[in-house]
């Protein structure tokens, strides 16, 4: 989508701190970080939310959470721990209509997470 804010970060027309990039995903640091590392994961491939994905987009989803992993093992969080996070849907704090996954670590998380 030429307006989605990801999509314009994926196709480098937004400056963003990208960590990790590829031909099918794009992580960037947050610019409202919740913890010492938040880093953004998105597919380069515009998907609505976690709802729209597609059966297609099974390798997508799961390469999603491969790449958290490393970022998380680059960053130096992976041993102490680090939390995912999908939001789908404005109520669950979704903000922007583009699958994307937080890794958040650094610090201690809570549960429940509010």
């Amino acid at each position: 989508m030429d307006d989605c804010v990801f999509c314009r970060i994926g196709r480098g027309e937004i400056p963003a701190d990208i960590v990790y990039k590829d031909d099918e995903v794009v992580a960037f640091r947050d610019i409202n970080p919740q913890g010492p590392v938040h880093v953004v994961i998105i597919p380069v491939e515009h998907i609505p939310g976690i709802k729209e994905a597609e059966e297609r987009h099974q390798g997508l989803v799961g390469k999603l959470m491969l790449v958290a992993a490393r970022i998380a093992q680059d960053e130096g969080i992976a041993d102490g721990g680090y939390r995912l996070v999908v939001n789908q849907g404005r109520e669950a704090g979704q903000s922007v209509d583009h699958l994307h996954v937080h890794v958040i670590g650094g610090r201690a998380m809570h549960w429940p997470p509010g």
